[in-house]
């Protein structure tokens, strides 16, 4: 069984499903499309444009997220997944969408391949934060004095541009220690739309592990 099919058993008939963004979500919504094609119905919220332009491909629905109260779940990826289920994500570039998405939903379920999982958020030594323009020489100033000297993205020669029409900075760190402090750090600089940690926000990891499924669980305080 793969990570995909374990996802489809979370979704059910007439839920309002979240869509990530990603190798790993792009394959759960292939999966999903033969599950509508085959009488599964579902609405779905894309995280970004490709991850839209995808899902209409293959004939599932869409809802705008503000003609709605609640995502029942969503289905996303990520970059590091701590031991904690604390995660980075962003390298996809829909960092500050995903977040939205995630913290509009009822649960959040975390697809990636083992080589994802890491004991300290950071261990892979970049965090993606995405910036407005008018802010980005600000903004590189006070990250680089956050010790977190960040280099400006760049696809096919150009700046990346986010579905936001912002800009990202992927942030060189070392592991980090206080994930939610530093995340404060960053989010009180102006100009800084969001940053790439998704901290006591998913309640599901499936980790794809060879030919077999783990399911890591979030434990919360006193449970």
């Amino acid at each position: 069984m793969t990570i995909s099919d374990q996802a489809l058993t979370f979704i059910a008939d007439s839920q309002i499903v979240g869509l990530g963004s990603g190798r790993a979500a792009t394959e759960f919504i292939q999966s999903l499309g033969q599950r509508v094609k085959s009488g599964l119905r579902i609405r779905g919220v894309p995280t970004s444009q490709k991850t839209a332009d995808l899902a209409t491909q293959l004939a599932i629905p869409l809802v705008a997220l503000d003609s709605i109260d609640q995502i029942d779940v969503t289905i996303d990826g990520a970059d590091e997944v701590d031991t904690q289920l604390n995660l980075i994500k962003g390298l996809g570039g829909a960092l500050v969408r995903e977040k939205i998405v995630a913290a509009a939903s009822k649960r959040l379920v975390i697809l990636v391949g083992s080589e994802k999982l890491v004991k300290t958020l950071g261990d892979h030594g970049v965090l993606p934060v995405e910036v407005v323009p008018f802010g980005l020489a600000l903004c590189k100033r006070k990250l680089t004095e956050l010790n977190c000297p960040p280099i400006l993205r760049i696809k096919d020669g150009q700046p990346f541009v986010t579905d936001n029409g912002n800009l990202i900075l992927d942030c060189k760190i070392m592991p980090i220690a206080d994930p939610a402090a530093l995340e404060q750090r960053i989010l009180a600089i102006p100009g800084v739309v969001g940053a790439g940690l998704f901290l006591g926000m998913a309640d599901l990891v499936l980790v794809q592990d060879g030919a077999s499924v783990r399911t890591l669980k979030r434990h919360l305080a006193g449970s």
